[in-house]
């Protein structure tokens, strides 16, 4: 008996090896330059984008400044600051004005009419503060007018204001009047030109 040969031309294993595709790994440190390089991408494109509306706003805003600027008319401006400069400089003057009237007319109240005076001067400070001395000369039919003239400085209402009223060098004339000196001082709120206003109205 023949042996049982099976013969098949179609081969049983096949010809073309499969190669086997080698499977990628995910690498950890690609997908952090990845995220990096999209984030810096996208940071410069905002950058970008911003810098541009920038420039527009200040356009748009050194355009509405210039359009302000040519709605005020130069001439008005120029006037303006000149007027506000002497208004300062009249308001300075008027701050430190000073208004001797205010003696004289408490000096009026206070007088004997046997005493009169022949000469005023005053001085003022440098500082704001400070007291205004008055120096005068004047006349008086005897001592005992001298005297009770003194006595009205210290007493009466009207010579409150004067400070420390010193009568000297009483001396008498041929006729037989004294001459004095008399020195005193004010305080400066006394003779301050704006309070007067004030007082006044």
């Amino acid at each position: 008996m023949e042996p049982n040969f099976q013969t098949s031309f179609i081969p049983k294993k096949s010809m073309v090896t499969e190669r086997a595709i080698p499977e990628r790994s995910v690498n950890l440190f690609m997908i952090i330059s990845f995220f990096v390089l999209f984030t810096v991408l996208l940071a410069t494109g905002g950058l970008y984008f911003y810098r541009g509306i920038m420039t527009k706003s200040v356009g748009d805003k050194e355009s509405q400044l210039n359009l302000a600027k040519g709605g005020f008319e130069p001439a008005k401006v120029s006037q303006l600051q000149l007027l506000d400069k002497r208004l300062n400089a009249a308001s300075e003057i008027l701050s430190k004005h000073v208004a001797i009237t205010p003696i004289f007319k408490a000096l009026s109240d206070i007088t004997m009419k046997t005493v009169r005076y022949t000469n005023f001067s005053y001085s003022l400070g440098d500082d704001k503060d400070a007291k205004v001395v008055i120096q005068m000369k004047g006349l008086a039919t005897g001592y005992a007018s001298v005297a009770l003239q003194s006595d009205l400085f210290g007493t009466k209402d009207e010579g409150k204001n004067f400070i420390d009223p010193v009568f000297s060098n009483l001396t008498l004339d041929d006729k037989g009047n004294v001459l004095f000196d008399l020195q005193f001082s004010v305080d400066p709120s006394f003779v301050d030109y704006k309070q007067m206003l004030l007082t006044q109205s």
